[in-house]
């Protein structure tokens, strides 16, 4: 309990520290729920941390000890959850759709609130998907509605700007909705790289018809400064 207080805390040391301690005593215990728990705590905090590979490894240790036992429904949806959060990392979107729909239906069954953030990433694989006219259907879908919020609009208007492939509407819609994403350190990660490649895009469509260009002409046409 301590090490979960730490983690929003941003007492990231602190929470490892205590965590390799407690893994050396309840490993001694083999008590494989509190393993899982233990394990899914460490994921979060090295995420936290940008140790990707630490926090992969910590999701396997924890995915493993739930297979030896029977797991209880929301705890195998925070794994399904988190095992969503690394693949997107990995770049494998429709990997992490899948697991983001699990967890989902999970929380969704159980009337869980993390519905809504499960939901948010499924958008968001969709999105990255470079499949945005998808979330309509999600959005609108009958357990979908039960989540309407500022945070589930603020991911619909951002389909719906690389929809339009408008890099100005795009940073518009950040801008509007900054505190529904940016307060979600995951999806405004991705967010970042999904702005980095819709400027490319927009260079790059602007180039084409040119053999030779200005930079101050092609900073002009996307609305953006030097």
């Amino acid at each position: 309990r301590l090490a979960g207080l730490y983690l929003p805390d941003s007492k990231f040391v602190q929470a490892i520290d205590l965590l390799e301690k407690l893994l050396v005593e309840v490993k001694k215990l083999d008590d494989k729920l509190l393993l899982v728990e233990i394990h899914m705590l460490e994921c979060r905090t090295h995420y936290a941390v940008k140790n990707i590979p630490k926090s992969k490894a910590a999701l396997t240790a924890s995915k493993t000890n739930a297979n030896a036992i029977h797991c209880p429904p929301l705890m195998q949806a925070e794994i399904d959850l988190w095992s969503g959060v690394i693949s997107a990392r990995e770049k494998d979107y429709r990997t992490s759709f899948s697991y983001f729909y699990e967890a989902f239906e999970a929380f969704n069954a159980a009337e869980n609130m993390k519905a809504k953030t499960a939901m948010k990433y499924m958008l968001l694989s969709k999105i990255m998907q470079n499949r945005p006219q998808e979330t309509s259907s999600i959005i609108n879908s009958k357990s979908g509605l039960k989540y309407a919020s500022t945070e589930i609009e603020a991911m619909a208007a951002i389909a719906k700007a690389l929809e339009d492939r408008a890099l100005k509407s795009f940073e518009a819609v950040r801008a509007q909705y900054c505190m529904q994403i940016d307060e979600d350190p995951i999806i405004a990660f991705h967010l970042d790289d999904l702005n980095e490649t819709l400027l490319e895009q927009n260079i790059l469509r602007i180039l084409e018809p040119f053999s030779r260009v200005e930079i101050a002409h092609v900073a002009e046409l996307i609305e953006l400064p030097l």
